[in-house]
This record gives C-alpha cells, structure tokens and sequence, in this order.
C-alpha cells in the first residue's frame, strides 16, 4: 500500500514495528540513525516517516523539518517516551502529524498509522499549490513551516493570529494570507491598534454619524465597514483597549455593528487576521485581555520565528536587499566580503528582519561607489557590539588559563579535548540558564537561542534539572 520509513536504534523495536506495518500491507525500511534516514529518504518517496527523538547522531523533533522537504512531504510520526508529556506537545508544536509513547502496543499503533497514510494520499491526489510571498524571502525550515500554514489557512475564512517578536515581517504574511485567498481583489485594511486612542477607538473602527459627539461634522465610514469584502488587519492585536474588546469580539462573531451615534446596524464581510509580539495568554493572566477573544483570534496561529533562530536565511536576505537597493538607488549592483557576511551572521540582530534590511541600507549609502561591502561599512553601533563581545570572548579565554593538561602525562588528541571542553561550558552554561529561568522554559529557551527540543535534548545530556542542579548530586 504505502513505503514507510522507520528511523530508531533500538533493532528490537523496529523488527517489531516491520512485522506490524507488513501484516497491514506496507513496504517498510529500517534506519538507525539521522543520516542514514535522511539517505533513505532522498532515494524514496515514503508516506510516513516513524521518527524518535534520541538518535545517536542527534535530536528527532529538531531533524523533524529535514524528512519534510518533498514535493508532497510525509506525516511524521514520533516516538517519545512513556511519561515524557513536554516530548509530546513538543512533538505536535514541531509539525508532526501524531505521536506514540514507547513502548507502542498494537493498538495504539495501527490506527495513527493508517491514519497517516491517508492523509499522506489525500494531499498527493490535491493540485500544487502556487503560494505568492509578496516579498517574504528565506528557506529554512522554520520560515518554510510558517509559509506551510500561509498556503493552509488562505483558502478559509478563520480567524488567523500571527505571533513574533518586532521586525519579523507579520505584516508581509498577512499580505501574503490576503493576496493568496480568495479576498485578494478586495481591500487590505490595517488598523494599528498601537495608536487607537481610548475616545477614538469606537469611531475609528465602526465609523460615526453626523453629530455624534464633537466635531463630527459629517457621517464616516469605519475601518470595519471599509474593509468589506477584504481582509481586516489588526496590528499588534494586544494593545486593543480592553473597554472595546467585547463589542469587538460579537462584530467579528456576527459581521454585525452600529456606528457610533447610529441607530440602524451596519454589516460588513471581512476576513481577520491579527498579529501580536506579545504573549495573549500572560495578557489574559493580567486581566488586560478577553480570553474568549484569545480563543477566536486563534483558530489559526502562524508563529513567526526570530531572525536569530534562521541564521541560515541572512545571506539569502542580504542579496535580495542589497539588490533591491541598488536598483533603488540606481548604481550598480555590489558584492561582498566573506568578512562582511561573517559579521552579519555573528551579530544576533534583535530588530530582526527589519533592522537587518536598514542595516543594508546604510551599508550601500556607505560605500556608495565602491563594488564591495567590507564589515566597516556597517552601522557603528552594530561595529560597536561586535568589537565588545570579541575582545569579551578573548579576555575570557585569558582570564581562564585552566586548561587540566599536563604535557608530562602526554596529550590527548585536539578533537578529544575540544569536546571534553565543550561539554564543560555546555553544561555550566545550562546549570547556570536553569537557576535563573528554569520557570519559564519560553524565556530559558530565548537567552540561550535554543529551540525547546535542543534544550531538552542538552538537560537530558547533562542531568540538569529545571532548578539547575545535577540530578547526580
């Protein structure tokens, strides 16, 4: 019926695990690790792929996205441990089309897998679809993943929230929502709810009539209204004045409002689709923000990774704004230094995509008619920074002469010291970043720059508990 791929280094289970998926009719492979998946994967098209999470060479959750870059990907999934309910939701966040606990019982195991399979040829029989970007640039597997959920939700009428930090591009994905649905002729409306004052919300959004308070010498249509037939876009949603958040939530329920000053109801079909760097829920916590709102802004959420986490995407963005630029600004296209795109690649850009196309902007007006970017073209506080953290790094290398070798006991070869060295910082490192967040793996994840699946991966490694201590001692 269907090629599956199983990847796991227990010899047992997988022996067990062919015997099953034979018996249902399935051709089935075996790999042990990572690679020898990812090998296998490239020679054949599987419909499911059965993946653990602790592999020898690596972390299943963060090779997940690797096993999903066919045409038509296959369902994923994962094998996690028995009481391991982070590994779980892990499992789902990261894209996965199910989860089993081990040891699976037949059960438990048959029907996500048939399952699986027809959903696998269900979206094989379905035409391609061709997503316009509308200038989103970038093919990691993170950004993929999110463009992935564009192409889903374009064709339905739901509620979309897109969450990321600042400068991330939530709203090039809300244009791109808008220009691949079946709204794209119709308007795109932004409302920066950032900058409704709490007297001009009403009015602002629903429209007034003549009269109906100070200064409204004539009727006006609200954003609301002129949003017919289009998409509403709501920037930074959070900052939504809580006094208006409930009228808000009955006209996104019934497309149903009353100007204000009116005394008829207004309709108007429109399309939400809403975008926050806050964290809605923390709001709700607060008392700043509605739940029931929370719940119907996000019947579908896109959540837009940092640019610090897609590294891989910086020189792809580079060439495409450095291009961009000069046919703006009319000179010749320029090239750049390999220092230069080092620099970019060391720097953690905290103003994300957005600081980093500015970034590019001044480095073009810097050279001006020179052919290439060196790193001294760059802004001077990002110059700055880079210079800080090097001379940091350096000064504590030298302030840390303990190296524990003794050249009278001979040495141990250099790759043998680099990962004995290397596991000691990891791990003071992570005992460190548990003591003072080890609450809040969210927070914990974002000061170490790590995925919440590599976090865990790391603690499991090193015995760390979420208070910091060693699970040894």
């Amino acid at each position: 019926m269907a090629q599956i791929l199983i990847v796991d280094d227990d010899r047992f289970l997988c022996r067990s695990l062919c015997l099953v998926l034979e018996g249902m009719g399935h051709t089935v492979m075996c790999a042990s690790t990572l690679g020898e998946g990812r090998r296998l994967q490239q020679e054949y098209d599987y419909a499911v792929v059965i993946l653990d999470v602790w592999l020898p060479d690596g972390n299943g959750l963060e090779a997940l996205q690797g096993f999903r870059t066919d045409r038509v990907p296959p369902e994923i999934i994962i094998l996690t441990g028995a009481g391991d309910p982070d590994g779980a939701e892990l499992a789902i966040r990261s894209g996965a089309w199910s989860y089993i606990t081990k040891p699976p019982t037949l059960n438990k195991f048959r029907l996500p897998v048939q399952r699986a399979v027809e959903s696998f040829e269900r979206r094989q029989k379905m035409p391609a679809f061709s997503l316009r970007r509308e200038g989103i640039v970038g093919e990691s597997s993170l950004l993929v993943q999110c463009l992935d959920v564009i192409a889903m939700s374009a064709n339905t009428e739901s509620p979309v929230l897109i969450a990321g930090e600042t400068g991330t591009g939530k709203e090039l994905f809300a244009r791109a929502i808008h220009v691949n649905s079946n709204r794209a002729e119709g308007p795109f409306v932004v409302v920066d709810c950032g900058a409704l004052t709490e007297n001009l919300v009403e009015s602002t959004l629903f429209g007034h009539e003549r009269g109906a308070f100070t200064g409204a010498d004539k009727a006006q249509k609200g954003l609301i209204q002129v949003a017919h037939g289009g998409t509403l876009f709501l920037d930074e949603v959070g900052e939504l004045p809580l006094g208006i958040q409930k009228t808000f939530l009955r006209v996104l329920q019934e497309k149903r409002f009353r100007p204000v000053g009116g005394t008829r109801e207004a309709q108007s079909d429109f399309r939400l689709v809403a975008a926050t760097n806050r964290d809605l829920d923390q709001l709700v916590t607060a008392g700043g923000f509605r739940q029931d709102l929370v719940y119907r802004l996000k019947s579908i959420q896109v959540d837009l990774p940092p640019l610090r986490r897609i590294k891989g995407d910086i020189e792809m963005l580079c060439c495409h704004y450095v291009a961009k630029y000069c046919n703006r600004m009319g000179i010749s296209k320029k090239g750049y230094s390999a220092e230069f795109l080092d620099a970019l690649l060391q720097y953690e850009w905290p103003g994300n995509v957005r600081e980093l196309v500015n970034c590019v902007a001044h480095c073009l007006s810097s050279a001006w008619q020179e052919p290439t970017l060196f790193p001294r073209h760059l802004p001077t506080a990002i110059r700055a920074h880079l210079a800080k953290e090097s001379v940091r790094q350096e000064t504590e290398a030298l302030s840390n002469p303990e190296t524990g070798l003794d050249p009278a006991d001979g040495l141990p070869p250099l790759s043998e010291y680099r990962q004995t060295e290397i596991a000691r910082v990891e791990q003071t490192y992570l005992q460190a970043l548990m003591a003072a967040h080890g609450a809040d793996i969210a927070t914990a994840c974002e000061v170490a720059g790590l995925s919440r699946a590599r976090l865990y991966a790391l603690l499991k490694h090193y015995g760390i508990s979420r208070e910091g201590r060693s699970r040894n001692e």
